[in-house]
């Protein structure tokens, strides 16, 4: 995956909430085995499913350095080439510059939504979480949650091949969430019903299907600030890089994993072939309305 040196990053599309303190406020779900044990349960890309407590102390407190730090190293898709936080920005650019220009030829209007990095942990309107969560989509705020050293155990605890396609595969999937918070689909996941042709299940998937459509016309959106699209290429191992993620964190790839055993009764987000085929739906039809799960 490659990006055009000369594009000019819109860092207002990310807040950098590295290195904050979370006043007041506790986390629900803690590190260790019992945040791996969360991970199974509620993983992967929640939108607001894992039962965290709002502790009403909304934004951290962020120190300056912090919060600049991408402002000031993010600046051309040279960066983005080069620095892996720069990456992401670049990939919530492309996104978003997709979504908006897809919704527009539909005669309707795209409300953009932020990416938050943190580290550790964060304050939510859905609550307070822990990186133990893995990244999520917020509908309370319309954000997207993320610690990028998520991505390093997306390879090494889940064994995805990673690569940064597998990373803008997780990105663009959270998307996928805001996408259906805009549509009116993603409330659907909260019958509190499991299980492989569960609600929950056919919202995930969709999702994914929802980041393959974005990959699709990824290298033809163009970028607003030179008419040209930010990503340049996306090459075959680009794409493999992404399924190889999808099925990394397919329920029976985790509970297997994890648990030693598979339980689809306790499914919330599909299996690893279920995931691979609906992100490859996306991508390869390019249309959104070719993401009917529900169907």
């Amino acid at each position: 995956m490659q990006f055009d040196d000369d594009a000019n990053l819109d860092t207002s599309e990310v807040q950098d909430q590295r290195g904050s303190r979370l006043p007041g406020g506790r986390a629900t779900i803690g590190g260790g085995l019992a945040g791996l044990l969360a991970l199974v349960l509620g993983l992967f890309f929640g939108t607001d499913q894992f039962g965290l407590s709002s502790d009403g102390s909304g934004t951290p407190a962020t120190s300056v350095s912090s919060a600049a730090q991408v402002q000031q190293q993010c600046r051309t898709g040279s960066d983005a080439n080069s620095k892996d936080d720069c990456r992401i920005v670049a990939v919530v650019n492309s996104v978003q510059d997709f979504w908006r220009q897809e919704f527009a030829r539909r005669n309707a209007r795209y409300s953009g939504a932020s990416t938050v990095f943190f580290t550790n942990r964060v304050s939510t309107a859905c609550g307070a979480a822990t990186s133990a969560v893995g990244p999520f989509y917020c509908p309370g705020d319309r954000k997207v949650y993320l610690d990028l050293g998520f991505f390093d155990e997306l390879r090494t605890k889940f064994g995805s091949s990673g690569g940064p396609f597998a990373q803008a595969y997780v990105v663009a999937h959270e998307y996928g969430h805001h996408v259906q918070n805009l549509m009116g689909t993603l409330s659907r996941s909260q019958d509190g019903r499991t299980g492989q042709n569960s609600n929950a299940v056919k919202v995930e998937l969709q999702a994914d299907c929802y980041a393959g459509v974005w990959a699709h016309g990824a290298t033809r959106t163009p970028d607003e600030s030179t008419g040209r699209p930010l990503i340049t290429s996306l090459t075959d191992a680009d794409i493999r890089d992404g399924l190889d993620a999808a099925a990394a964190v397919g329920d029976d790839r985790i509970q297997e994993r994890f648990q030693g055993r598979v339980t689809p009764e306790s499914w919330t987000h599909g299996s690893a072939q279920q995931r691979q085929q609906w992100f490859y739906q996306g991508y390869k039809t390019g249309d959104m309305g070719r993401c009917n799960t529900f169907g």
